[in-house]
């Protein structure tokens, strides 16, 4: 039997890129799709806990899937306990985006939903492909101007790697970002620091009121060895992810700090 994967994404169960991750995931694996019915991105590694979670068994490009009335750790929770899929491994994207940088990570449902997914002990790897128009994100995700040819072949790839073995040592996932034109090839990276240049606009509602949009351009580029500066160059960046946080090399000055067993020092 082929092993299983569960697919999930953060754009929504309508979504060509989950679509185009499915037709290159099908062929190696047996693949049921548990996403979220509606677009749920920037939601981070949210959770719902306050109401109850839906899911409706649907039937889309004329395959059976779970349309989750959540966000995307919800998705992968119910498929992993309520449906009990027992995955060899959880997918999640093809995102319409990138998602590069310490910011993004932290805020991108795509790799909230593999983050989720390795925090209960099954493997996951997260795909998105970079858009040269950022207002691609906010579109329709059924009807995406973008190829999916070349993201196909580097989910197909990459799974049909690490579902032979494990994720490398240290790795809890692996965060996979596809250029939209690849002109090189793999690259192992770490995190840049940001990818966007934040900013505020405030605008005044008819009433004279204000609001703001928070925004601001893509920054041009970062260091060698990083996700940012490896997708500007058109190379597949493939970032290793580890769901601890803690910052080890500041436990000394923090020791000193705060002596065991006494007060401050």
């Amino acid at each position: 039997m082929k092993p299983r994967i569960l697919l999930t994404n953060d754009d929504g169960i309508n979504s060509a890129g989950l679509w185009a991750a499915y037709e290159a995931l099908s062929p190696i694996a047996q693949v049921t799709v548990v996403a979220p019915a509606t677009q749920q991105s920037a939601v981070g590694r949210s959770i719902s806990i306050f109401e109850p979670i839906r899911a409706h068994e649907v039937e889309m490009n004329g395959v059976r899937a779970w349309a989750v009335g959540g966000k995307p750790t919800d998705a992968v929770i119910i498929g992993l306990y309520a449906l009990d899929l027992r995955p060899v491994m959880v997918v999640s994207g093809i995102n319409i985006g990138e998602n590069l940088s310490f910011e993004s990570i932290m805020t991108s449902g795509t790799v909230g939903a593999a983050l989720e997914a390795a925090n209960q002990g099954t493997p996951a790897i997260a795909f998105s492909l970079q858009v040269e128009d950022q207002g691609d994100k906010f579109d329709d995700p059924r009807h995406h101007a973008q190829s999916f040819e070349e993201s196909r072949r580097v989910v197909r790839e990459v799974c049909g790697i690490f579902l032979k073995r494990p994720l490398p040592p240290g790795a809890d996932i692996l965060n996979v970002n596809i250029p939209s034109v690849v002109k090189g090839g793999y690259e192992v990276t770490r995190l840049a620091e940001k990818l966007f240049v934040t900013g505020v606009e405030k605008r005044l509602d008819p009433r004279g009121r204000p609001y703001f949009w928070i925004n601001g351009p893509l920054i041009d580029d970062a260091g060698e060895g990083t996700d940012v500066h490896a997708i500007r160059k058109g190379n597949v960046s493939l970032t290793p992810i580890t769901l601890d946080c803690t910052a080890e090399g500041a436990g000394p000055a923090l020791r000193a700090l705060f002596p065991e067993g006494g007060g401050s020092a």
